[in-house]
């Protein structure tokens, strides 16, 4: 069996610490920052970092276009906070700020405030067993879910903080900061 190949989208965010996480699993990693090292993967990471840099770093290194038509192909991917961003409709954009898509979900970016705001909760993810330390850092929150979207992870106060819409998962929070590698194993298992 061939080892399979995750990357990180490596154009701005928390790439170094997703690389870490990756490595402690039984893949091969790779940065993502051209279309063929983007076509050597079997998944896709998409860093938390500032989704309004990362949408036009994407458009000013060539990649908004082939990571868009990757995840509409099915490439299985998982976006942690503004690469939740990325995937989802943008409620309240930065001028000329795009998502990739991926996920029928409305979200508001920054919904918990600034830094100062950021906090840890433990929660109830679908399809791990156990609960998951989750770091929201200036976290974005997912305001409307469309049909065909699975809910995988709510705070108590039933704010949406993870869904998961064919083989594309989307969540507010850091799991890579954490030491949590059991939500990079569920994309793995999409593979």
């Amino acid at each position: 069996m061939t080892r399979k190949t995750v990357g990180v989208l490596a154009l701005q965010g928390d790439v170094r610490e997703h690389v870490l996480t990756l490595r402690q699993l039984d893949v091969d990693v790779i940065e993502v920052k051209t279309t063929a090292q983007l076509a050597e993967v079997d998944a896709l990471v998409i860093p938390g970092g500032e989704s309004t840099t990362i949408s036009k770093l994407s458009e000013i290194f060539g990649m908004y276009e082939p990571v868009k038509k990757a995840i509409a192909n099915g490439l299985p991917v998982l976006g942690t906070c503004a690469g939740l961003i990325m995937l989802g409709e943008i409620a309240d954009p930065a001028s000329g700020q795009k998502s990739f898509g991926g996920l029928d979900v409305t979200v508001i970016r920054n919904a918990f405030g600034n830094q100062n705001d950021s906090f840890e909760a433990d929660l109830d993810v679908a399809g791990v067993p156990g609960l998951v330390h989750a770091a929201f850092i200036r976290a974005p929150i997912v305001d409307r879910v469309g049909n065909g979207v699975e809910v995988i992870a709510k705070l108590k106060d039933g704010r949406v903080v993870g869904v998961k819409q064919g083989k594309v998962i989307g969540i507010s929070f850091h799991p890579e900061v954490t030491g949590e590698t059991r939500i990079h194993q569920l994309l793995i298992d999409l593979i």
